[in-house]
C-alpha cells in the first residue's frame, strides 16, 4: 500500500499538469506552443540543467559510468529497432526514430525528480543530453538523409551541460545572486514542458491506431529490457540505476512527430505513435517505477 501510495505521489503530478494543458487546448485556449517550446528549450531547461549540475553531489566515477551506460543503452536500442523496422519491412524515415528516441525532457525529467529527488534530476540531465546529440545528429539523418553536428553544438541545453560538468567536475560555483536567478528561471522548465506536453498531444491526429499500440509496446519492452541489463552490466548505484531505465524507457517523444513533419516522413503515422505510447504510458510507467523504487 505504502509503495502503491509513493508511485501516485510521483506521477500524479506529472500527469495532471499534462492533463492541465490537454484541458486547456479543448476548451479553446489559445497556446503558442511554439513559443513556449522556445523559451523552455533556449532559457529555461539550459538554466535547470547549469544549476543542477553545478549543485550536484556525484562522485565522477559515477558521472562517467552513467554517461557510458547512457551511449551504451542508446546504441542497443538503436541496433535492436533497426532489425525490427526492417524486419516489419516498415519505413525507416517514419518508425526508426520513434522507436529509438523518447520523451526524456518533457515527462522523463520530471518524473527523475519526483521520483529520485535532485540527485535523480542531475543524473536524468546526462540521460537526456546524450538522447539529445544522438537525435540530433542520427536522428535527423534517419529523417532527412543529413545529421546535424552543427546544430548540435549550437543548442544551449548542450552548452549547459558541458558548463555545468566543468563547474561539477572543478567545484566551482556562481555567485549567490546569480543562482537564485538562475534557479528561478529554471524552475519554470517542468511545469512548461509538461503542459506543452499535454497540448501538443491534444493538437495532434493520429492514425494507424492498432499498429501504434503494438509498436508502443514492443517499444517499451525493448528499451526497458536493454537499458535494464546496461544498468546491471555497469553496475549502477540505485538512483543512476532507476533512472537510466526510467529514462530510456520513456514514451516517443513530440520532436519526433515535429521531425517527421519537417523532413516529409509519414508525420500522421508518428502522431499516432506519441499519442498512444504517452496515454499507454499513464498505466506502464507507475508500475515500472515501483519495480525501480
Amino acid at each position: 500500500m505504502n509503495l502503491a501510495l509513493t508511485v501516485l505521489e510521483i506521477v500524479a503530478p506529472v500527469f495532471l499538469l499534462a492533463a492541465i494543458g490537454f484541458a486547456w487546448v479543448k476548451l479553446g485556449f489559445e497556446y503558442r506552443i511554439q513559443f513556449v517550446t522556445q523559451l523552455a528549450m533556449t532559457l529555461s531547461v539550459p538554466c535547470l540543467i547549469f544549476v543542477s549540475l553545478m549543485q550536484a553531489q556525484i562522485e565522477p566515477a559515477a558521472l562517467t559510468a552513467l554517461s557510458l551506460a547512457s551511449v551504451a543503452a542508446y546504441g542497443g536500442v538503436t541496433l535492436v529497432a533497426w532489425v525490427l523496422v526492417a524486419a516489419m519491412r516498415l519505413s525507416r524515415r517514419t518508425y526508426l526514430a520513434p522507436m529509438i528516441f523518447g520523451n526524456t525532457g518533457n515527462l522523463g525529467l520530471p518524473l527523475a525528480l519526483f521520483a529520485f529527488g535532485e540527485l535523480g534530476l542531475s543524473y536524468a540531465i546526462v540521460v537526456f543530453a546524450t538522447m539529445a546529440i544522438w537525435s540530433f545528429t542520427f536522428g535527423i539523418w534517419l529523417v532527412a538523409g543529413a545529421g546535424s553536428l552543427g546544430k548540435v553544438l549550437r543548442e544551449p541545453l548542450v552548452g549547459a551541460t558541458v558548463l555545468g560538468a566543468v563547474f561539477l567536475w572543478q567545484g566551482w560555483q556562481t555567485p549567490t545572486f546569480v543562482t537564485n536567478t538562475l534557479t528561478l528561471v529554471g524552475q519554470m522548465a517542468i511545469p512548461m514542458m509538461l503542459i506543452t506536453l499535454g497540448v501538443a498531444v491534444a493538437r495532434l491526429s493520429p492514425v494507424g491506431v492498432g499498429r501504434a499500440v503494438w509498436l508502443s509496446a514492443v517499444k517499451l519492452a525493448i528499451c526497458v529490457a536493454i537499458a535494464w541489463g546496461v544498468a546491471e552490466a555497469f553496475d549502477l548505484g540505485r538512483v543512476a540505476f532507476g533512472v537510466l531505465v526510467l529514462q530510456v524507457a520513456t514514451p516517443v517523444a513530440v520532436t519526433s512527430y515535429l521531425l517527421a513533419e519537417k523532413y516529409g516522413a509519414d508525420a500522421q503515422e508518428v502522431a499516432g505513435l506519441v499519442v498512444v505510447s504517452t496515454l499507454m504510458s499513464v498505466a506502464t510507467l507507475p508500475i515500472l517505477l515501483a519495480a525501480l523504487l
